[in-house]
């Protein structure tokens, strides 16, 4: 796994070790970020289920002006550690140990620009973590949700939740689905 482009261009990052994550690959990342470049330019970029860290190191590497890394994992934590000294983006990343759910569900101090998820699949966790986003100020008016998920989940309740599908990106066993707040009517109007 490497750094695909921007400051950190061609640096290989560190994986966690195992089967209990699972790296984004080069090609469906690389996919990925063509999709996000123009939001990421000064954005507040947070990376839940961070893994290696590679998506965010990624976001910053590209122009992100800060992310936030929420991982559970203590060798997870370790690893996107060493990953943002070595691309020298430590200055501009926070790592934050917690559970994912237990993080998000505290009042957001500010909220994010882009965020990112990839839970482990076919658990439900996206729904979860998309209600805390909602609920508790994570997102801005214009901010951009991204889950990578298996083909087979369902995404039906989103709308209920506030938000609105932008695009979905399916791969061979896996998708990206991009959610954005619906936007709000005016209030007052007739």
């Amino acid at each position: 796994m490497r750094v695909i482009s921007g400051t950190a261009k061609s640096l290989p990052l560190k994986t966690v070790k195992g089967m209990g994550t699972r790296p984004t690959t080069d090609r469906i990342k690389e996919t990925l970020f063509n999709m996000l470049n123009p939001r990421l330019p000064g954005c507040r970029f947070l990376d839940l289920f961070a893994g290696s860290g590679g998506i965010g190191i990624e976001a910053l590497s590209r122009g992100a002006q800060f992310a936030c890394f929420v991982e559970s994992g203590r060798e997870a934590y370790g690893v996107i550690t060493e990953n943002l000294k070595f691309t020298r983006l430590s200055n501009r990343g926070r790592v934050v140990k917690s559970d994912v759910f237990a993080f998000l569900q505290r009042q957001a101090e500010e909220p994010f620009d882009v965020v990112f998820m990839d839970p482990p699949y076919d658990h439900q966790y996206e729904r979860r973590a998309l209600e805390y986003l909602t609920e508790y100020g994570w997102l801005r008016e214009n901010s951009l949700i991204v889950t990578e998920a298996s083909l087979q989940t369902d995404f039906s309740y989103v709308q209920a939740l506030g938000l609105e599908v932008v695009r979905i990106k399916k791969y061979k066993t896996n998708l990206h689905i991009f959610l954005k707040p619906e936007e709000r009517q005016a209030k007052g109007t007739v």
